[in-house]
């Protein structure tokens, strides 16, 4: 699966002479953790709630409100962005935004496509995707094995599927001993009996939900 699939197209943006205000406001309004900051339709920064929050004084200040007021008007968006911004393609693969995502400790991420922004992936986009990948929404039988890490493994577990129907598979990698950890969902006729028929095959199943 792609980034296209899962970003939001279009997001809401702000420029750079967007005052701080109206960006907070912005966000409040729209129920966002983000904006991306644009000229021209390019992207030239992002800004976060968190860098709006920090660039309001803090309630500790002995500023009176007008002039609390006068500065929090004139402070702008390209004062308190963060550029330039980590991003993504909307044809890279999904998986690719998700390590980008927890390499950087960043949960959002700006699609740009030949200089232009089309959109936004965020850390709730991804959930979305985890749950599709998992077949969560299939029910059916959910079962964690351990396979030799050889070719061939996922055949072997595969086999033992019918006359249930395989909806997702993953793998968690390999663990101490060459061991190459599954999770497999089926859904469909005897889905209950996947299980066993995994043993009947000497597939060592380590886990049935």
């Amino acid at each position: 699966m792609l980034v296209r699939d899962w970003m939001t197209a279009d997001p809401q943006t702000v420029t750079a002479a967007t005052p701080v205000m109206e960006a907070m406001q912005q966000l409040r309004d729209g129920g966002y953790r983000r904006l991306p900051v644009v000229r021209d339709g390019k992207l030239v920064g992002i800004v976060t709630d968190r860098d709006l929050k920090e660039a309001t004084p803090s309630k500790a200040t002995s500023l009176s409100v007008y002039e609390l007021n006068y500065l929090l008007s004139k402070l702008t968006i390209k004062e308190v962005m963060t550029a330039p911004v980590m991003t993504i393609g909307p044809e890279d693969a999904i998986e690719e935004a998700a390590l980008l995502m927890e390499t950087h400790r960043v949960s959002g991420l700006p699609v740009v496509d030949h200089g232009k922004l089309v959109g936004i992936l965020t850390i709730t986009d991804l959930l979305r995707a985890f749950v599709r990948f998992l077949g969560l929404r299939e029910g059916g039988t959910r079962v964690t094995v351990d396979l030799p890490d050889e070719p061939g493994v996922l055949a072997r577990a595969a086999e033992a599927a019918p006359p249930s129907n395989v909806v997702a598979v993953v793998t968690a990698g390999v663990s101490e001993g060459h061991r190459r950890r599954l999770v497999l969902r089926v859904a469909g006729e005897d889905a209950e009996g996947f299980p066993e028929r995994l043993k009947a095959k000497g597939i060592e199943v380590r886990d049935v939900r």
